[in-house]
């Protein structure tokens, strides 16, 4: 017997109201995201739920960035029952859940600058192609004694083993979290820089992982707090040493085969595969904005501190922009490719709509891709990476603004509502970087000029 969708949403809401009596829930929280990826939130009491999962709950929407105007205020969050969860920090007696929303105009049709839809939006574009969208990104972040400096809790490297610890016991707890949440984790281990960490969510669908990102990054920063230190996941919040990425690993399924395995392969690549490869290789300049959309987001991306700024790709080499891992037998559904660009302050429902959309119109255009890059880009010269056609990403938000906005995919991707709130945003936060005046410049210019 076939179950409906309407079925499945009945079960889902059913559930939710059976947990809220289990657990003693007095509170849920429902969560969305602006269009700058920023985590907003409404509380409800327990006597509002069964109310909001049929109807959803109004909302003046003018106060959220990119989303209406005063005169087309009125919003709806619609719960998806789906995504209930306890938040584990909160007291278990008269507990606090929290669920993702969908954001809907008033006559209940989707509100266009919802990033959820947008993904979703995304996804069922590559659904009609047969294929469902799954990812697993790897945030780095960096812990810090408090948001007014950057004084660091440790001074270890990758993967080091520092006893007694505070950072480590802090994943520990973290990892915890994540998984009383539902989130399943992989690793969690020291980075390379003093006081960076990861945390690595198993892969899963890309809705779900978006909504896992954004509860990702709130779970961190909420356990930092309790323990009274700070956690970010600005790009480069120290100068000289390597920023925070969000290598995002990627594959196309076709129900339960990978569309990107091929054994006769030499790569063990399929077509498919390759032109995936091609279409993030060419499009990635103009999606850079959005997996890269803040001043600080390029001053991560320049050579020498691995974050990949040139347009190439391979199966080792980890200063291409997309790396392919290596095969290992009787696990072809975990081929993919990495992208090794975003990082972990962007908005993922946007981040991962880009990187499928440019995906997608390499396969559909047949796009070739170009021979891998098993040397160390660095350390070419300019000269030789011409010679190669080994182009690069934009180095400044500005240059990344004016390629998204002369790009009908990225329109076609986000929607005009989006698109054009986004650039809008955009180009005011360079307006005002543009116009600082740094310490950098009072101490190199002030005394002698």
């Amino acid at each position: 017997m076939v179950t409906t969708k309407v079925e499945k949403s009945t079960e889902a809401k059913e559930y939710v109201l059976k947990m809220t009596k289990e657990h003693d829930v007095k509170f849920i929280r429902l969560w969305f995201t602006d269009v700058l990826g920023m985590l907003k939130s409404f509380a409800i009491t327990v006597g509002e739920l069964e109310g909001a999962l049929e109807d959803g709950m109004g909302f003046d929407g003018s106060s959220i960035r990119g989303f209406a105007r005063i005169e087309e205020s009125d919003m709806v969050a619609l719960p998806d029952p789906d995504t209930f969860q306890l938040l584990p920090w909160r007291p278990k007696e008269k507990a606090v859940a929290r669920m993702f929303c969908d954001i809907l105009m008033p006559g209940g049709e989707p509100f266009k600058g919802d990033p959820r839809y947008v993904l979703k939006r995304n996804l069922q574009r590559a659904a009609e192609m047969g294929y469902t969208f799954y990812v697993g990104p790897e945030l780095e972040y960096f812990y810090f004694r408090d948001s007014k400096g950057t004084q660091t809790l440790d001074e270890g490297g990758y993967f080091d083993l520092t006893p007694m610890d505070m950072a480590s016991d802090l994943r520990r707890e973290t990892v915890l979290a994540l998984e009383e949440m539902g989130i399943c984790v992989e690793y969690s281990h020291h980075e390379v820089a003093a006081s960076q960490h990861e945390i690595d969510m198993r892969y899963t669908d890309a809705l779900t992982m978006a909504d896992n990102v954004m509860t990702y990054r709130l779970v961190v920063k909420q356990i930092a707090l309790k323990h009274g230190v700070y956690a970010t996941f600005m790009p480069k919040p120290i100068f000289g040493i390597n920023g925070s990425g969000m290598h995002v690993h990627q594959s196309l399924f076709e129900g339960d085969r990978n569309t990107f395995f091929d054994k006769n392969d030499e790569y063990h690549l399929s077509e498919t595969a390759k032109r995936y490869i091609a279409g993030l290789l060419k499009h990635a300049p103009e999606i850079t904005s959005i997996t890269n959309q803040w001043v600080n987001s390029y001053k991560r991306m320049i050579p020498g501190y691995e974050a990949p700024v040139y347009l190439s790709w391979a199966r080792r080499n980890r200063s291409d922009l997309i790396r392919v891992p290596e095969y290992r037998p009787g696990r072809e559904n975990s081929t993919r490719i990495e992208l090794r660009s975003p990082d972990p302050a962007c908005n993922p429902y946007f981040a991962f709509s880009v990187m499928l959309a440019a995906g997608l119109e390499g396969i559909e255009k047949g796009y070739q891709v170009p021979d891998p890059i098993e040397e160390n880009v660095y350390e070419m010269t300019e000269e030789e990476r011409k010679k190669r056609g080994i182009d690069t990403l934009p180095d400044s938000l500005w240059e990344a603004i004016q390629l998204t906005e002369k790009s009908e995919l990225m329109r076609r991707t986000l929607g005009d509502h989006v698109f054009d709130s986004f650039i809008k945003n955009k180009r005011i936060e360079w307006d005002e970087y543009r116009t600082q005046i740094t310490e950098y410049e009072l101490k190199r210019y002030l005394p002698v000029l």
